[in-house]
């Protein structure tokens, strides 16, 4: 028996309760939860959801970037471009492991996917029109990801806390190839400078919008943070990301179209103005401007890997009769 289902196994309602009051406990303690403990259906749900979504964006996130390997500007692009698409797939593998430890199999997270059943977020069904897009994503749709993602490292489920650790510290090189490229661009020829520009005008308003709904409209958002899953809101997690790229942008020499961006003294923090929700919601629906595209290549790319996963699973099968055969 696997450490999934023995946590699913079902349980005397005496004994539910106090296994309810153990997590409960460890909760309170601001300890993790492991995968052989019991834990309330509705908190396995939401780890399931919140995980496996994050690990569908990592995949989907891949298809911007690898469009641009063989575009980059010189070999050494290209490589370090091709290392952050690998280092994407990793991610996605690692998550896929951890939401695996909550009872759903693989197969099943992917085909919600495929399914359309499942989501992705929404900052990767904007395309990546020039190869400054590739730094904006780096330098924002990534920073936006480890200031949401550290926390995450505290998460009171454990395999999760643990994937996100190594998560980070690679996002945070991503994050720095992204400024790299951005920071060329912007000490370039003026056309340089004004394709960067309008890169970080075009992944401003989404990447903002990657930290979910603001949290008068967030369904799941107060409950997550009362399991320890998320540590800070929605809104308090947005103006962290504000306060750490404005003067980040202002280094590059660059600005962000934003009227309502200007420095809050009472405050101590940059007011913003108001995000298209409208557009994020269409979006979420599947009337982004890259939706269906993206889709159908993660369709056809399962497909198209369908025979790799057949040999595994019976190299796989072979290997276990042989060491059965031995056994017996």
């Amino acid at each position: 028996m696997t450490p999934s289902e023995k946590t699913l196994t079902a349980v005397p309602a005496a004994d539910e309760a106090q296994e309810q009051q153990r997590f409960d406990e460890l909760i309170a303690e601001d300890s993790r939860i492991e995968p052989t403990d019991w834990m309330p259906a509705a908190y396995r749900k939401t780890l399931t959801r919140q995980i496996s979504q994050h690990a569908h964006s990592e995949i989907i996130g891949m298809q911007p970037e690898a469009n641009w390997i063989t575009r980059a500007p010189s070999l050494k692009r290209k490589a370090i471009l091709m290392a952050k698409v690998q280092d994407e797939a990793g991610h996605g593998l690692y998550l896929y492991s951890a939401a695996e430890t909550l009872g759903t199999p693989r197969d099943e997270l992917v085909q919600q996917l495929l399914d359309g059943t499942a989501k992705y977020s929404s900052i990767f069904n904007y395309p990546a029109r020039t190869w400054a897009d590739i730094g904006a994503i780096g330098w924002l749709v990534d920073g936006a990801a480890i200031c949401n993602q550290v926390p995450l490292c505290r998460a009171s489920y454990a395999p999760y806390g643990r994937a996100m650790v190594r998560i980070c510290k690679e996002e945070s090189f991503h994050q720095r190839q992204g400024w790299e490229i951005l920071y060329e661009l912007s000490h370039g020829t003026p056309e340089q400078k004004q394709m960067a520009q309008e890169a970080i005008n075009r992944f401003y308003g989404p990447a903002l919008q990657m930290f979910g709904p603001p949290d008068d409209d967030s369904p799941n958002s107060k409950q997550s943070m009362a399991w320890n899953i998320k540590r800070f809101s929605n809104d308090e997690l947005r103006q962290r990301f504000v306060d750490m790229i404005v003067p980040q942008a202002e280094a590059l020499g660059l600005h962000f179209e934003d009227p309502d961006l200007k420095w809050n003294e009472e405050r101590g923090h940059y007011d913003f103005g108001e995000l298209d929700w409208s557009e994020f919601k269409a979006v979420i629906k599947g009337e982004g401007p890259c939706n269906v595209q993206r889709m159908q290549r993660r369709r056809q790319a399962h497909a198209d890997g369908a025979w790799v996963r057949e040999a595994a699973a019976a190299y796989a099968e072979k290997h276990h009769s042989a060491d059965t055969s031995l056994i017996a």
